[in-house]
């Protein structure tokens, strides 16, 4: 299974950062993820939301490749880990290609990269960080990868 996360700039602070480390550690316990930090748009004023997220999706699509692309967006499809487990383990089955999970920035994906993946994956409807996100979803990866194993997981 090749999974591959990719994200708009370094995570700033400190502490999720940590938690990064922690769960990819983990995560790469039991098979290799790929992280790529792509470059973000930096020093254009909020206002200019749009070409900010287009610059951001350029960056993101140039490491895209033949990939089964599932990107986290608000209005996306939710699922229990087991439920996410299950659908993991089902694209990786049926499928040699590699599994790359989107997540926005600040302002999130531009349409283009929503329209382009081949599912949308919500955590909750409640509004999280950018950042925050980052950490659900390699938490999430991490215990579907546990499930897939046949492993126990705290819960």
């Amino acid at each position: 299974m090749r999974i591959r996360i990719l994200w708009p700039g370094k995570t700033r602070n400190r502490d999720i950062r940590n938690l990064q480390a922690f769960y990819l550690e983990r995560i790469n316990q039991i098979e290799n993820v790929e992280v790529v930090e792509t470059k973000a748009a930096k020093g254009i004023p909020e206002k200019f939301a749009q070409k900010i997220k287009k610059i951001e999706a350029l960056e993101l699509e140039k490491h895209f490749k033949n990939d089964y692309i599932i990107c986290l967006y608000h209005e996306g499809r939710e699922m229990s880990s087991d439920e996410f487990a299950r659908f993991v383990k089902k694209i990786s089955s049926s499928s040699a290609r590699a599994i790359t999970f989107v997540v926005g920035g600040f302002l999130g994906l531009e349409d283009r990269i929503l329209k382009r993946a081949d599912a949308l994956l919500s955590f909750s409807q409640m509004t999280f960080s950018h950042e925050l996100s980052r950490i659900m979803l390699l938490e999430q990866i991490y215990r579907s990868l546990m499930v897939i194993k046949g492993r126990q997981y705290a819960k």
